[in-house]
């Protein structure tokens, strides 16, 4: 209570609000040596779907709901194997978590089994902690028809991301949900002779635009904006399922053909990921929910269609992963 009798609202999480420090400043990320913790796991997941676990598949290709098993209190050998259902599944969507209230150190050692933590080299972070990325979103349609974007996570990054974690702090009364799309399936749809096609080719991924952005909108550039070059089909390191690895928010361009050749094939791709409603979720979100998801083998997109006077704001740990194997 305070002087006047009436209670004093205290915001449990406001350690998470969004910090941007102009000053702050990160080394080149260094190759590292990885393996899939998916590859341990034992098949049966006894440490993950327990007898008190109940399943919901969301399409038969990507998404299931989870409920009765919390990713806090699993140890390594369930860690390992929650590596290998998101791996199967793609998107894994917890139901009554406490996950957002174990703290920032567990948090962070939870998300470190599966990689080291990309620490975003422009966007908000928390104060001491720059493995969390802040995701802050308001409706704003001023400049565009809308704000479907489908993107894959930093993948200019050498080892981008693989098993993804996101919790959500601030939700609006309605809408704010996001889109996943698997790219298994997606590759899956394309002709024999199309996806030969598409062996061996690589295509560049930048992170030059988004860095762009932030330089203009006052925002921290941690580190230098890099490129790289991944393969347009991949191959994941446990399921052995090969997958598209191109993305509208950072693959540019096919290395080694004309302009007017990579934006024809680059669109009828992007086109063939956002049209493909078969194999599309959508991501619900309540009150302690964490959905956890396969980077390597997913795009994703926010949905800004909540009420004009609220935000959203969610918290992601994004582990990275091995450089991507060509399929």
């Amino acid at each position: 209570m305070n002087c006047l009798g009436s209670k004093t609202h205290i915001n449990p999480y406001s350690f998470y609000e969004p910090h941007l420090d102009v000053n702050e400043k990160f080394p080149p990320i260094e190759i590292f040596e990885f393996s899939d913790p998916g590859l341990r796991a034992d098949p049966t997941k006894p440490h993950l779907l327990t007898s008190s676990v109940t399943k919901r598949h969301l399409s038969p290709c990507i998404g299931t709901e989870l409920k009765g098993v919390q990713i806090s209190q699993l140890g390594k050998e369930g860690l390992d194997e929650l590596a290998l259902f998101v791996a199967e599944r793609k998107l894994v969507i917890f139901r009554d978590q406490d996950f957002k209230d174990i703290g920032p150190e567990r948090q962070i050692e939870i998300a470190r089994h599966f990689g080291p933590i990309q620490c975003h080299p422009t966007s908000a972070n928390v104060k001491g902690y720059p493995e969390f990325h802040l995701v802050f979103r308001k409706t704003d349609l001023s400049d565009q028809a809308n704000r479907t974007s489908w993107h894959t996570d930093v993948t200019y990054e050498r080892q981008p991301p693989g098993t993804t974690f996101l919790f959500i702090l601030r939700q609006p009364s309605l809408g704010g949900d996001t889109l996943f799309a698997s790219q298994v399936e997606a590759y899956n749809r394309l002709s024999p002779e199309f996806q030969k096609r598409l062996q061996g080719l690589t295509a560049v991924h930048s992170g030059a635009v988004q860095a762009d952005n932030a330089k203009r909108c006052g925002r921290p550039i941690r580190r230098e904006a890099i490129e790289t070059e991944h393969p347009l089909v991949r191959q994941h390191p446990v399921t052995g399922e090969k997958a598209l690895f191109v993305n509208h928010g950072y693959t540019k361009r096919i290395v080694g053909f004309k302009p007017e050749e990579s934006e024809c094939l680059l669109k009828f791709l992007f086109d063939h990921i956002s049209k493909g409603a078969d194999f599309h979720v959508r991501a619900t979100y309540e009150p302690g929910t964490v959905v956890v998801w396969d980077n390597r083998v997913t795009v994703h997109s926010a949905t800004r269609d909540f009420p004009l006077d609220e935000d959203r704001l969610a918290v992601r740990l994004t582990p990275q992963a091995e450089i991507p194997i060509p399929a």
